[in-house]
């Protein structure tokens, strides 16, 4: 039993482990109800499959925590869902199990597809990227659909909430009713806030709450349903505060939902686009092989080896980045350090640490003030040790890395050289049997000569002559000693080229430097970024304040705290401003609006000191109605211009991989390829 009839057995079980754990999936979506004319008999079998898959799934769940590397997959997978799952403990391990034995079924039949198509080194690296590429792809997929099933349900339960309220005048009984109304994750979610309000310490559960809330849509329901609880409803002249929040959040919603749908029927399918050059690389190499055989020279070169390298990197970041144009910048930043056992593991290595802050900024210096900043500004969760060794480590494992690969070329070079059937320069077209046996003699031959000399760098012509002599048994003429002792001192001399040059250690660390400063670059990504994000919770601290602003007896202070309980970009300066606020309100504002540096955040801060003394609350935020319709405008252009600006990039970046293979794999080197025979044949021509 050879290897691989066995790793063609092992991927063909979870091909086919992928075929029916679809067809029971597919039974499952379409069981009950869809049909009045079903029997009770054909329902209670729905039923019975129903209980045997989920009871299939906690067992499958059960077996998988046993197994050490599976296990740990498995709760990654589960921490990813658990934040926008509501229901039991039950419920989310068999959701979760379906995921995972989908991305494994599907990774197992692409991987029989790829092993088929290009077995050897090129499968193990196909095998990896496809890999990480199915589960981020299926798990994203999955995600963006409950996102989006649960903002499709929100504005139905919303509907009902306001309903009920016009019935009752309570907010604890309006969404009591429409959570025990309604159905699926919103209904789910509202039953959570019930709980939250009700509950003996409303402050300490709601806290909870925003913890765990999937969006900030709820987050936002969750506090204006609260506030209201507790100041109670006013009546202004274009109607009821609460109502007027909840059409707020419903206008937020529709905006979202619409966002969503265009930026997804744009951007469809533009994954697979980028991922597809994966299966057609080895058909194109084997087409260009047969069809033009000076091209064998340049797939087995350095340089062939470069450029399918290269088209695999561009492959990876041409999907990295069409993931990022997929995302919708909804806010995910969740309170709380994350702390890396990796990260303090190295922290505690005194030499790692100290090695790293030699290298780092002092404090004290601008440098490191502007590093701080930026952590700050970017929301990371890092020490400023922290980050200084993780910098090290990345420069270290890019210089490593480089290192390795370019090692891997002079091999790959060496083996071209010794081991590649010699062509003739006057041959044309691709050598038949008679041919390539000559040329593996040959081969064969100039090896046989190298290991004699061991070699040796500047070996002489005599010397090689004397090797040829001992190891060829049947004496050469004149002339083809002379060509075959040419033809050994070339590979010699190629062969010994193939070491580590100067250049190539600056290139090394060239890239050890760009990965040294990787982490900055990516906090000033995601400092950009988040201005979207910001703008978002501005709107919602106008929404909170445009409810506060109403109650009586309500100072800047407690204002200030009701926006620390919904604040997630801007929770720090919030807190810090807090902190200070008893020692000096008006320099606690002015250090929150330095904080902050968003100048929509400095307004509303400036509104904030003008309600210290000086005017009301009311009064400072007269205009808060008008401003919010202004934002609300501003930010219904600016995501139609970045669903625009997003189109055009994912058009761009989905077909660059396939632009790659076809010009940088086959195109360009059968015009190199071509230029180089035409440049021989007009030196034959001239030899005539």
């Amino acid at each position: 039993m050879t290897v691989k009839f066995v790793l063609l057995l092992v991927l063909g079980i979870c091909a086919g482990g992928l075929i029916i754990t679809l067809l029971i999936l597919n039974l499952l979506r379409h069981r009950g109800g869809d049909n009045a004319g079903k029997s009770i008999g054909i329902a209670k079998l729905n039923g019975n499959r129903t209980l045997r898959w989920g009871a299939f799934l906690l067992q499958s769940y059960r077996s998988g925590m046993k197994v050490p590397l599976l296990s740990s997959y498995i709760l990654q997978v589960q921490k990813r869902i658990s934040f926008r799952h509501v229901g039991d403990e039950p419920s989310l391990r068999r959701m979760t199990m379906s995921v995972v034995l989908m991305i494994l079924g599907g990774y197992g039949s692409i991987s029989v597809i790829l092993f088929l198509m290009q077995p050897g080194i090129a499968f193990v690296i196909l095998s990896v990227l496809c890999a990480v590429v199915l589960n981020s792809l299926v798990l994203d997929m999955c995600l963006n659909r409950m996102e989006k099933r649960l903002l499709v349900q929100m504005l139905d339960l919303f509907a009902d909430v306001r309903h009920r309220y016009h019935q009752h005048g309570m907010v604890e009984e309006a969404l009591y009713e429409a959570a025990e109304a309604g159905k699926g994750e919103a209904a789910e979610q509202v039953l959570l806030i019930y709980e939250a309000l009700t509950s003996p310490d409303p402050n300490e559960a709601l806290e909870r709450y925003y913890e765990i809330a999937p969006n900030r849509f709820l987050k936002g329901f969750a506090g204006i349903s609260y506030m209201v609880m507790e100041f109670g409803d006013k009546d202004r002249a274009q109607g009821s505060i609460y109502l007027k929040g909840l059409g707020n959040l419903t206008q937020e919603i529709h905006l979202e939902i619409l966002r969503r749908d265009k930026l997804d029927y744009l951007l469809k399918g533009l994954n697979f686009i980028a991922l597809a050059p994966v299966l057609f690389t080895a058909p194109i190499e084997r087409w260009a092989r047969g069809s033009f055989p000076t091209m064998d020279e340049f797939y087995r070169s350095k340089i062939g080896f470069v450029t399918k390298i290269s088209i695999y990197v561009i492959i990876i970041l041409a999907y990295l980045l069409l993931q990022r144009l997929q995302q919708y910048d909804e806010t995910r930043y969740r309170t709380g350090r994350k702390h890396s056992r990796l990260d303090q593991f190295l922290y505690k290595q005194t030499f790692i640490r100290k090695v790293a802050m030699l290298f780092a900024a002092k404090p004290g210096s601008t440098n490191y003030s502007q590093t701080v900043r930026l952590m700050r500004e970017s929301s990371s969760e890092l020490k400023y040790e922290w980050l200084a060794i993780r910098r090290l480590m990345l420069f270290a494992s890019c210089f490593v890395l480089t290192i390795g690969c370019v090692l891997l070329l002079h091999q790959v070079e060496r083996n071209h050289i010794l081991y590649d059937p010699v062509r003739d320069d006057r041959m044309f077209g691709a050598m038949g049997e008679a041919e390539l046996k000559q040329a593996t003699e040959k081969t064969s031959l100039d090896q046989a000569v190298l290991e004699r000399i061991e070699m040796k760098r500047g070996a002489t012509f005599d010397e090689i002559s004397n090797a040829l002599q001992s190891v060829n048994p049947v004496p050469l003429d004149h002339d083809a000693q002379t060509e075959t002792i040419a033809r050994i001192l070339q590979k010699l001399e190629g062969y010994n080229k193939q070491y580590l040059h100067w250049w190539e250690l600056i290139i090394a660390m060239m890239i050890g430097i760009a990965g040294y400063h990787m982490p900055i670059w990516l906090m000033m990504f995601q400092r950009k970024m988040r201005s979207m994000d910001m703008r978002h919770e501005i709107y919602q601290f106008q929404t909170v304040i445009s409810i506060l602003r109403e109650m009586d007896r309500m100072s800047v202070e407690e204002i200030l705290e009701w926006l620390n309980r919904f604040a997630v970009i801007f929770k720090r300066p919030l807190q810090k401003c807090l902190l200070h606020f008893e020692h000096g309100p008006e320099h606690a504002l002015e250090q929150l609006k330095e904080e902050a540096g968003l100048p929509e955040f400095q307004r509303l801060v400036d509104k904030l000191q003008l309600a210290l003394g000086k005017i009301s609350i009311r009064e400072a935020f007269d205009d808060l109605d008008s401003m919010m319709a202004f934002y609300f405008e501003q930010r219904k252009q600016e995501y139609t211009k970045m669903i625009d600006v997003k189109a055009s990039w994912g058009r761009m970046i989905g077909f660059t991989p396939m632009y790659a293979l076809i010009f940088l794999y086959l195109v360009i080197p059968l015009v190199g390829m071509s230029f180089l025979q035409m440049n021989m044949y007009y030196e034959q021509i001239q030899k005539l």
